[in-house]
């Protein structure tokens, strides 16, 4: 466990120019950044496809020069065949991204040009902007996540850090900016093709698209002098109750291991989603209740056929079940667990004889929460949403930066809830299902689980799941979201490519980190991390341990790093590993 998997890894190379550095992971110009100082977190081309999903930019040649960089590179994808160059260029003060495609094909797109990623440090900065039509405003990167963008018609942003005064300038495409710490991602983007225009858009054969951002800087500030220490403090909060571990079902292919597997203790519950309008149904619940567990389920109306809620409520009466809510499929609400839905459930249920707590919410991220909470009744008993860190990159850097984000997530939804449990979940690496797609969702053509369901029809598997990283990741992911209020995690599939344990039943390294995790549901406990939010921790309150009690230490940074307990001892941990630890001795946990 103490090396990091090769899945795991972001590989990259250093680019330096005079005041100017980056750091070059396959397409993307990450961590750029001026006499040493995080300026930008990222700037990337993208090619969107009609379902916003993110069409894979090859990099066919990389050419460093005097004074910047040539990216030579070529879409992969059977409908987005373009070709092109983004080239970075470096003098002085100011340093240029510029890109330029050509479609050798008519490609149908939902976006196509630079993205800019602002670091969530920014939160709360003044921000002057300046307009398509050259008038200027002064407004601020948000605080609080801001449900919609915070800012439109973008020419040019300027803001001042602690060490120089930044512009960015951009041209080729109006600009707007979203906050994608809506998705956990740990950034403010600002992106080209206003999302009030219509799409999919076509480029036509032989069309370019041409773009560029320029980034300039003031002079350095006198450099101040720092400090550094061989240990970094945990931050703990106040205390809080372990929230409850659950499972979503397995959605992957027939056969199921047998027996079925799992940690010793249990998970709390089973998640299961079904779509009343999949042939799939019966076997998906049939398959879920076998876990012996209390259900957790959410169903995904079905217009088509009204009847299926009836039939479905008729099935849940006699299963032992924690909580159960309804998603709308199209309109306003589109999986929205929103009056209307919670109406029809409520009669489908009475109907039934069934009696449960009711739950509303969302099907999809805390985006949509955030958006649409106001269609909630307030009468539930709970709400619901699913996080993944991995919606708009798949770099592992993405998913170790979610985690100070799911911590701010967390905090809102209770905010949001206003008393009411939070329940979050599934949280998996890809998303379970594709809430910005254009086209309809995949539906099994058999009844049985032969070919799997919902997430099984996706590209939603990842190879992380096998890296020995993910223990820790996971560990330190409940860690975040463990904040009063929150009553519920449920994390990844039971079985199968997205699952704790493989198809055939083999443990994976998550396996050990939900053990642990449900080895401490609804205790007393204290969560904690670094400054850097790369070093997450779960320290026990009500242990009978003579020396303090428990201490589960992640750290997901790079590098080995040493971390200060509670009670002053230090405790080492590799890079990617967890380590448990006393108050005055310390062990591996691996």
């Amino acid at each position: 466990m103490d090396t990091p998997g090769d899945a795991w890894a972001d590989p990259s190379r250093r680019w330096t120019d005079g005041r100017w550095s980056a750091d070059l992971r396959d397409d993307e110009i990450a961590d750029l950044a001026v006499d040493g100082v995080l300026v930008l977190r990222s700037v990337r081309a993208v090619v969107r496809d009609a379902d916003w999903n993110t069409v894979p930019l090859a990099i066919a040649d990389v050419v460093e020069r005097a004074g910047g960089l040539t990216l030579r590179v070529r879409a992969e994808h059977p409908d987005a065949d373009l070709v092109g160059e983004v080239r970075l260029d470096a003098a002085g003060d100011t340093i240029a991204v510029a890109l330029e495609l050509r479609a050798t094909a008519p490609v149908a797109t939902n976006r196509t040009g630079l993205v800019v990623l602002h670091p969530p440090a920014l939160a709360g900065t003044a921000l002057r902007v300046t307009h398509s039509d050259g008038s200027t405003e002064t407004t601020a990167f948000p605080e609080r996540i801001s449900p919609h963008q915070p800012v439109v018609d973008i020419a040019a942003l300027s803001w001042t850090t602690p060490v120089h005064g930044i512009r960015l300038g951009f041209s080729g495409d109006v600009f707007e900016m979203e906050d994608q710490r809506n998705w956990t991602d740990a950034s403010f983007k600002t992106y080209s093709r206003p999302l009030a225009l219509p799409f999919p858009y076509r480029l036509a054969a032989g069309e370019v698209v041409r773009q560029e951002i320029t980034v300039t800087a003031g002079a350095a500030a006198a450099a101040g002098t720092t400090s550094t220490t061989d240990a970094d403090d945990l931050l703990f909060g106040d205390p809080v109750t372990m929230p409850l571990l659950a499972v979503a079902a397995s959605t992957a292919p027939d056969p199921a291991p047998h027996p079925l597997p799992g940690p010793p203790g249990g998970w709390a519950a089973t998640l299961v989603e079904l779509d009343l309008g999949a042939p799939t149904l019966r076997a998906a619940l049939a398959r879920a209740a076998a876990s012996g567990r209390p259900l957790d389920v959410r169903l995904v109306l079905s217009d088509e056929d009204p009847a299926a809620l009836a039939i479905v409520a008729a099935e849940l009466a006699g299963l032992d079940l924690a909580r159960v809510t309804a998603f709308q499929t199209r309109g306003d609400a589109r999986r929205v667990a929103d009056d209307d839905a919670l109406r029809r459930l409520r009669a489908a249920l009475r109907d039934a004889g069934v009696t449960t707590f009711v739950t509303g919410g969302v099907r999809s991220h805390f985006t949509e929460l955030n958006r649409e909470h106001h269609r909630i009744p307030t009468d539930v008993d709970g709400i619901v949403f699913s996080s993944t860190p991995l919606f708009h990159s798949l770099g592992t850097a993405q998913l170790v930066e979610s985690l100070a984000m799911q911590r701010l997530v967390a905090v809102q939804a209770v905010e949001i809830a206003a008393g009411r449990a939070v329940h979050i979940g599934p949280i998996s690496l890809r998303p379970h299902v594709n809430d910005v797609a254009t086209t309809a969702e995949p539906v099994a053509a058999r009844s049985d689980l032969t070919d799997g369901y919902g997430p099984a029809l996706l590209d939603a598997a990842d190879p992380r799941q096998d890296a020995p990283e993910l223990a820790a990741w996971t560990i330190a992911s409940a860690a975040a979201f463990s904040v009063p209020g929150v009553v519920t995690l449920s994390f990844f599939e039971e079985w199968g490519p997205r699952g704790v344990f493989g198809s055939d039943g083999t443990a994976r390294p998550a396996a050990e980190a939900i053990a642990l995790l449900s080895a401490l549901q609804e205790r007393d406990v204290t969560t904690g991390h670094t400054p850097d939010g790369r070093v997450w921790a779960i320290s026990v309150l009500d242990s009978t341990d003579v020396n303090g009690g428990d201490l589960l230490v992640a750290n997901l940074d790079r590098v080995e790093r040493v971390v200060r307990a509670p009670a002053g001892d230090l405790v080492r941990i590799p890079a990617g590993a967890w380590r448990r630890a006393q108050a005055r001795e310390t062990s591996t946990g691996a």
